[in-house]
């Protein structure tokens, strides 16, 4: 793998407007499906980023729009607190070291997410669901709209 790219402060880095390309799989069943399209991080309340996402997914060879809407709050140190639409806690996010990797148990399954940063206008995320019911895989490929 190379080289990763320290983010100082992950509001900072993220502010803005992405291209997001996602593929799914389902590692049990072999399905693949594919999200394409975008996400932008917004002010928010108290300093932190209305996460938007929408856009197309297929699945099994139909397409449907598809949204989601998360919350990044301030965290100390460039950090940054990650909820649900609801406020609900999600996950931490450290990019100092350009790499960070957050747990998430929901239910019976495991959320494990791998955040990567490669330079300005790149960074990706590979998150893991295990569980009695789920083996699959979601990377997302993001990059900066200028």
């Amino acid at each position: 793998m190379g080289e990763f790219w320290p983010v100082p402060d992950a509001l900072s880095y993220l502010s803005g407007s992405w291209r997001a390309e996602r593929v799914v799989r389902d590692l049990a069943g072999g399905d693949e499906g594919r999200f394409r399209g975008t996400v932008v991080f917004g002010p928010w309340e108290d300093g932190g980023l209305l996460q938007r996402e929408s856009g197309d997914f297929t699945w099994r060879g139909v397409t449907r729009p598809a949204e989601r809407t998360l919350r990044f709050l301030p965290g100390p140190d460039g950090t940054a607190d990650v909820r649900f639409a609801d406020g609900r806690p999600f996950h931490d996010l450290d990019l100092r070291a350009g790499r960070y990797v957050a747990d998430h148990p929901c239910s019976a399954d495991l959320y494990r997410g791998e955040f990567t940063v490669r330079d300005a206008g790149h960074w990706r995320v590979v998150w893991r669901v295990r569980g009695p019911a789920k083996d699959l895989e979601l990377v997302t490929d993001h990059v900066r709209v200028e």
